[in-house]
């Protein structure tokens, strides 16, 4: 089953994770798809000191085991410290582990022993090949088969690109699930002022690009009212266009998920 993680960037009120939660739910039932709902309560890694970074752990958990409940949707967050996995694992049914620190073995050990599915972001500068290293930290550590994330590498100065055979490479090197982040992959690093710019018209077409490539899952911000959004706006699809997405990444993922590699 194609799997679909969505939600905004960071928590900034209750009430906009509600609306975005909501809407998720209404589309789990209404399509064959695994959603997730996504959200930190922390984004340690902003362009400026003065950018929003979250309401916290305590506060953020809270908010999350309440869309957890209230909606039943398994729920998704980003831990950047070793002591925050066990807090985490309380509430979450996925742990995600950033691009920057997807080599830190102490963070990827702890995330590991909490039996939770640990989705990990491939960092910029790393190879599709050198996730196999991540996903042997993982495996010493946890039965619980790891997530990958294709989020595109550095390609010069605040500009990504993603090579679609990574997905294919990291699939067959790991036999993970691998996921594209279909926000972060067309983000502009760095761009802005006080935070990362990037062009969410191209979201539609990384999304159907890599299921097309493999992948077997999506990942996208989306938030009710991205351009004032608190965090990663210009990454994010509005939440009334994310249906349309959906439906989209559906009928590529039912069109190609029995295409085999041809011998050539």
């Amino acid at each position: 089953m194609l799997k679909f993680i969505a939600g905004p960037c960071v928590i900034e009120s209750q009430s906009i994770a509600f609306q975005i939660a909501e809407c998720i739910k209404g589309l789990s039932e209404r399509y064959p798809v695994e959603f997730i709902f996504k959200a930190s309560f922390d984004k340690a890694n902003r362009t400026s000191l003065s950018s929003y970074r979250g309401p916290g752990i305590d506060e953020g958990l809270r908010i999350l085991n309440k869309i957890k409940e209230q909606f039943q949707l398994k729920v998704l967050t980003d831990i950047h410290l070793p002591e925050q996995a066990d807090i985490v694992a309380k509430v979450v049914d996925v742990i995600q582990i950033p691009a920057f620190l997807c080599r830190q073995t102490d963070l990827l050990v702890a995330a590991a022993k909490t039996n939770k599915i640990v989705n990990v972001k491939k960092g910029q500068f790393l190879s599709p090949k050198d996730m196999k290293h991540v996903v042997e930290k993982i495996a010493a550590y946890s039965k619980v088969t790891p997530w990958l994330c294709e989020r595109g590498n550095s390609f010069g100065y605040n500009n990504l690109i993603v090579d679609m055979r990574s997905i294919h490479q990291m699939k067959e090197l790991t036999h993970c699930p691998v996921i594209i982040d279909a926000s972060h992959s067309i983000q502009l690093p760095g761009s802005g002022t006080n935070n990362s710019l990037g062009n969410p018209e191209f979201i539609p077409l990384m999304t159907r690009s890599a299921i097309a490539a493999g992948a077997d899952g999506v990942f996208v911000e989306t938030h009710p009212d991205p351009k004032n959004a608190l965090s990663d706006g210009s990454n994010s699809v509005i939440l009334t266009k994310l249906e349309s997405l959906v439906i989209q990444a559906i009928k590529i993922f039912e069109a190609t998920k029995h295409t085999e590699t041809l011998d050539v």
